[in-house]
């Protein structure tokens, strides 16, 4: 062999060596077979996978990797003390740091945080453990800042100006030089970005980027929930512009490259209030008696193609956000509210999913592809309900979403009883097989014309809801079914559901047995049986809040990978997101991917859709923390209103600091300060989820009904103090 050939050989040989150990080393808890190694790493051809093989061999024996079973290699676990996590830091300042492969978090006080801030990625050295100790460390040094920007309060100065940051775990202020105030007066509430933290100065240096406007005030409050997670109230203005320019129209030789529905009985059902229709439903009995249902979604990616500003800005948003008052879209608003919304009498461009089921809701044929539709109707739930309650379509005016009374095609009510009764048939199947019902009450508001919110409501799942559910889970689960079960395996991105932690579940039924509940843990199916009794039995009773949120907290977060685990919530071996593309990115992902396969196109690469997902799940979560902040101001916002009035309640938290108490009638939640509780002293007992009195022996326990008075309240920081005037005897 030549030099330079056995020069190139032993450098291909180092490369995937160095592949191996990325691949085990990025997920260490993981095992891979070589297949996996191989796809990852980008090796295709026989003969290095034959090297590959061979190099796993080696570094088995050579003790530099585990082979955990047979033809599964993973990383082995490390020794060293500096380690790489993720910091949680807590009210006091101090921090613990989330290590994967550590049980235990490492506990940081606050001397040793080297200026890191809350879900900064860090490197930390974890000192020799003693023994009975928890694990301590110190920060080493910053990898990644989670967060550069932040809402706070402006304390101006002569020359210069600090903002005091709202989040409690924020414990520093922010230094602004007198240039870079941007405009802003002494109070306002603004957001700063910081710029540097020299090593000699005790703050960090800033500069203001916007000025939200005065604590307390609607619009401020509202921009500020949104500005502290990063996300945006506005496009920019060349994505408007990009959009705006696009072209809507329907075009004869688009509709010739289509499945042409447009003749098709085709309606939607939504919210009253919503503005976006991104699926519809066809309905047409077959000359066998057969029923031939088509779930249409917008073609989002008709419009949206890859590498373009709106691609781009879809993708950084990656969802709409749901506040209580507005949306937030992922999409400008010439897409969203009209090219791809499914408006009555209107052609649009759609992706389909369109079944042919039997009465037993058996699927007898499938087909996938782009579509052109026209909706005949549109509906709300409410008119949907009724057409299934009452077996007519004559809606009237108090229920109609038209300016009166309102009769519905005999065609139409018929499609939708006969849709109802096979929705109930596939949902009671997917019961069967172990899916569990999350039916929660939604918190909502009717607000007037200032975003006053006047009362309360709860939004409730009924047999319309429930309908539309059944077949967009359809679409869901048979599109990730089509690409997932082909071989060779392709790139796809699925929504995946893990099995609950075993810990979580054992804490959950500690605390419902309280209530006269439990869990069976003989085996997968009987916890989800279990779970479904439960959240059952607790429907209409004072602790179903309290049970439904903490059933939901015991399990896994779904979340949108490239790796098909299947969804354990639905009893799902596959299962993706295709069904709102409007509103959800991955959505648009799974269309454009689905698409390639269908025109025979070749897998891409795995990891560059792993990223997105990744992006895609930890958008979804930051969304969903705004959502539950803007609902948290508003019901502080109604609670302002009623200062005088006494309340039942049912304790939904107890820590060494007081007790949580959550409405009964509006599920508004605030806290007892324990220095607040008269007639004792009170200790917390943390086995027993109770506050004990040291004299009287009284007890405050997790689930015990209540009666409180509203002693403040403060949109600012978005927080209810109740004063407690006793138990609900």
């Amino acid at each position: 062999m030549s030099k330079n050939k056995k020069k190139a050989k032993n450098h291909r040989k180092n490369e995937i060596t160095k592949g191996i150990f990325t691949v085990l080393e990025k997920e260490p808890e993981k095992s891979f077979t070589y297949k996996q190694i191989a796809a990852r790493i980008g090796v295709i051809d026989a003969n290095e996978r034959n090297q590959l093989i061979k190099r796993l061999t080696e570094l088995k024996e050579k003790k530099r990797i585990l082979e955990e079973t047979r033809g599964h290699f993973k990383a082995i676990p490390s020794t060293k003390t500096y380690h790489t996590g993720r910091v949680d830091i807590t009210g006091r300042g101090n921090a613990y740091i989330v290590v994967e492969g550590i049980d235990d978090d490492v506990f940081v006080p606050f001397n040793k945080l080297k200026k890191a801030f809350h879900k900064d990625t860090v490197e930390v050295y974890i000192f020799p453990r003693r023994k009975g100790k928890k694990l301590e460390g110190e920060i080493t040094r910053i990898i990644e800042r989670k967060k550069s920007s932040f809402v706070g309060i402006v304390d101006m100065q002569k020359t210069f100006a600090f903002v005091r940051p709202s989040d409690f775990r924020m414990y520093t202020d922010i230094f602004v030089p007198k240039d870079k105030i941007n405009g802003a007066e002494d109070g306002d509430k603004v957001v700063v970005e910081i710029t540097e933290w020299p090593d000699n100065a005790d703050s960090p240096f800033g500069k203001i980027t916007d000025v939200l406007g005065k604590p307390g005030e609607h619009q401020t409050e509202i921009h500020s929930i949104l500005a502290e997670y990063g996300l945006p109230y506005e496009f920019p203005y060349e994505v408007e512009k990009y959009a705006n320019t696009l072209d809507t129209s329907i075009k004869p030789e688009e509709i010739a490259k289509r499945r042409d529905m447009r003749k098709d009985l085709t309606f939607t059902i939504d919210p009253k209030d919503a503005k976006d229709f991104d699926d519809a439903l066809s309905f047409k009995i077959l000359n066998n008696g057969n029923y031939e249902i088509g779930i249409h979604i917008a073609d989002v990616s008709h419009y949206v193609k890859p590498d373009t500003v709106l691609d781009e800005q879809a993708y950084d948003r990656a969802t709409s956000v749901y506040l209580v008052d507005r949306v937030v879209p992922m999409l400008p608003e010439v897409l969203s509210n009209n090219a791809c919304s499914l408006r009555p009498n209107e052609e649009k461009y759609t992706f389909s999913a369109i079944f042919e089921l039997d009465d037993k809701a058996q699927i007898r044929n499938q087909w996938f592809g782009r579509t052109v539709i026209d909706s005949n109707e549109r509906f709300a739930y409410e008119e949907a309900q009724y057409i299934i309650e009452n077996g007519n379509g004559n809606i009237p005016s108090d229920i109609s979403i038209r300016s009166s009374a309102y009769t519905v095609s005999d065609e139409i009510v018929q499609a939708t009883l006969t849709l109802d009764k096979l929705a109930k048939i596939m949902r009671a199947k997917r019961m069967q097989q172990g899916a569990i019902s999350f039916d929660k009450l939604e918190v909502r508001f009717n607000l007037n014309e200032k975003n006053e919110p006047e009362s309360v409501y709860f939004k409730e799942a009924k047999d319309a809801n429930k309908l539309i559910e059944e077949f967009m889970l359809l679409a869901n689960r048979k599109v990730a079914e089509f690409i997932g079960r082909q071989k060779p395996k392709k790139t796809f991105v699925y929504r995946v559901h893990d099995d609950p932690d075993e810990d979580k579940l054992i804490a959950l039924n500690a605390i419902i047995s309280r209530f006269g509940h439990k869990i069976s843990f003989k085996d997968k199916k009987s916890i989800s049986a279990s779970l479904n009794q439960l959240l059952e039995d607790v429907k209409g009773q004072k602790e179903q809040n309290l049970v439904d949120t903490l059933a939901i907290r015991s399990m896994s977060k779904a979340i949108y990978t490239t790796e098909n685990i299947g969804h354990y919530g639905l009893a799902f071996d596959y299962y993706t997101h295709f069904t709102s593309p409007i509103r959800r990115y991955p959505d648009v992902m799974v269309h454009r991917l689905l698409q390639h396969y269908l025109d025979n196109g070749k897998s891409p690469k795995e990891d560059v859709y792993e990223d997105k997902c990744k992006h895609s799940s930890d958008m979804e979560g930051l969304a969903a923390n705004a959502e539950r902040d803007s609902i948290k101001y508003m019901q502080i916002k109604f609670m302002q209103d009623h200062q005088d009035q006494e309340f039942i309640g049912v304790i939904s938290g107890v820590t060494e600091w007081g007790i949580y108490v959550e409405i009964i009638e509006n599920k508004c939640e605030g806290m007892v300060r324990i220095r607040d509780i008269k007639g004792d002293y009170y200790i917390f007992d943390e086995k027993e989820y109770a506050l004990v009195g040291e004299r009287t022996k009284k007890t405050y326990q997790l689930g015990d009904e209540v009666v409180v008075m509203v002693k403040s309240t403060d949109l600012i920081k978005r927080h209810l103090d109740f004063t407690l005037i006793g138990k609900n005897e």
